[in-house]
């Protein structure tokens, strides 16, 4: 059976988090923080942020200047639909959707523009799961 978490994980290394926070006590840093640590880029999405974890911060997807592969959201679930179509526009290959973050029809729209969907997942427990053997 195939791991399609592990395949994102394996070949999308460019994360654009959406909702980065520079605050080190909510979960976007502290994920953020472990999947930089892991050798992935970061690139923070957030309107009230100049630069997270060393990396300049961008008001929206539409704002990002380079390529991404996977679009980590953390957001409440009523802003999802606005930033899946983000994710559409700018060629997104994965919407990945933090743990307690779920919208069905703006995953159903991502998967019907092609993209994988994982929600209500945690992109650092996942990736702990499959390549951190001993530790979680």
């Amino acid at each position: 059976m195939s791991d399609a978490i592990k395949e994102i994980l394996e070949h999308g290394k460019t994360l654009a988090v959406v909702g980065l926070s520079s605050k080190a006590m909510r979960p976007s840093h502290g994920v953020s923080a472990y999947m930089q640590s892991c050798g992935y880029r970061i690139i923070p999405v957030n309107p009230q942020e100049q630069s997270v974890l060393g990396e300049k911060s961008y008001p929206s997807l539409d704002d990002v200047p380079e390529p991404f592969d996977v679009v980590v959201i953390f957001r409440r679930s009523e802003f999802v639909p606005e930033v899946v179509e983000a994710a559409i526009r700018r060629g997104a290959k994965t919407v990945w959707m933090q743990e307690g973050v779920i919208h069905e029809q703006a995953a159903a729209r991502a998967r019907a523009a092609g993209l994988q969907v994982v929600m209500d997942h945690c992109i650092l427990k996942e990736h702990a799961k499959r390549f951190v053997a001993g530790r979680v």
